[in-house]
């Protein structure tokens, strides 16, 4: 099985252009007309998106003078699939297996 492993490199590449805070993000974006909050920055900044809109990513690239590949890097690796647990005394995996309907029987006194 193949898994995808995504890194984010924003922070690295603002160290190397000698920008050390999130806030020296904001006006550069504003340059290229993207306003973002100083949190959605900061998030941006410390945190890999799930999404990031063309317009944001093209701003980052622009401004920080870099390429999308140099500011996300993907990389494949091999994975083992995952083993699947079977009961005792079944040959089902445990996914097949459906739980037994409970019956409530009132205590006789």
């Amino acid at each position: 099985m193949i898994e995808l492993h995504t890194t984010w490199n924003l922070r690295a590449i603002m160290a190397s252009k000698g920008l050390f805070q999130t806030t020296d993000l904001r006006p550069l974006l504003a340059e290229r007309g993207v306003e973002l909050s100083r949190e959605q920055v900061y998030r941006l900044v410390t945190t890999p998106p799930r999404r990031i809109s063309l317009e944001v990513l093209s701003a980052l690239c622009d401004a920080l003078e870099c390429s999308k590949d140099e500011l996300i890097v993907t990389e494949r690796r091999e994975v083992e699939a995952p083993k699947t647990a079977v009961a005792e005394g079944s040959k089902a995996p445990i996914g097949d297996l459906r739980p037994v309907r409970a019956r409530i029987r009132r205590p006789k006194y």
